[in-house]
């Protein structure tokens, strides 16, 4: 098994794993806070760390069929949400390359400066 290269984000808004608290994102990555994932409620980010891609496969959402990868924590492999790696409806594209973390699954810190 090779070694494992995490990549440690700084900033004042950090979003980690609930399970291990790797680094997944941070607070100016986040777009949106108004989705919902397997587990209640989930965010959407434009970019995410330490987090490994799944098989590609189609699913259907309450916003119409979309391709899309699950994400994987690398440390300790918890399934921590989905890529959007295309959108088939015309309103749905800005989701195209963008990451849902699911908040049961991730922990927000504030750092006091």
């Amino acid at each position: 098994m090779g070694r494992l290269f995490k990549q440690y984000l700084e900033g004042n808004v950090l979003y980690t794993c609930s399970q291990c608290a790797t680094h997944l994102a941070l607070g100016e990555q986040l777009i949106s806070q108004s989705f919902h994932g397997r587990t209640g409620r989930a965010c959407l980010f434009s970019h995410v760390a330490n987090v490994a891609l799944g098989p590609l496969e189609e699913r259907i959402f309450t916003t119409g069929l979309h391709s899309v990868c699950d994400i994987y924590c690398i440390s300790c492999h918890q399934n921590v949400g989905w890529y959007y790696k295309e959108a088939y409806e015309e309103n749905q594209k800005y989701k195209e390359g963008k990451f849902i973390v699911e908040k049961a699954l991730m922990r927000k810190t504030t750092l006091k400066i």
